[in-house]
């Protein structure tokens, strides 16, 4: 009877050791899966940030292009906001 136990309780521990290593396999595929999807969104990301980088490239260079007959036109209008400036400035009261 004696004997009996103690090849009851080794079908126990080979039994217990089989269902921990199920469950680590199964988790582990799982931590394995989300890491690799978590890696492809990484890489997604990345791609769209060198996307993004390459368009503001190209309106910095569409800007600097319409640039100058834009900055030709706002010295006037400065001189212009400048004598209204003036203008308004002599015409408040000192106390």
């Amino acid at each position: 009877m004696n004997e009996l136990s103690v090849g009851a309780l080794n079908i126990v521990s080979l039994t217990v050791s089989l269902v921990v290593l199920v469950i680590g396999l199964v988790m582990w595929f799982f931590v394995n899966r989300a890491s690799s999807r978590t890696n492809e969104q990484i890489e997604l990301l990345e791609e769209l940030l060198d996307q993004q980088k390459r368009q503001t490239a190209l309106l910095r260079r569409l800007c600097e292009a319409n640039e100058p007959e834009v900055v030709k036109e706002e010295p006037e209008v400065a001189k212009e906001d400048d004598e209204v400036e003036d203008d308004f400035i002599r015409l408040v009261a000192e106390r």
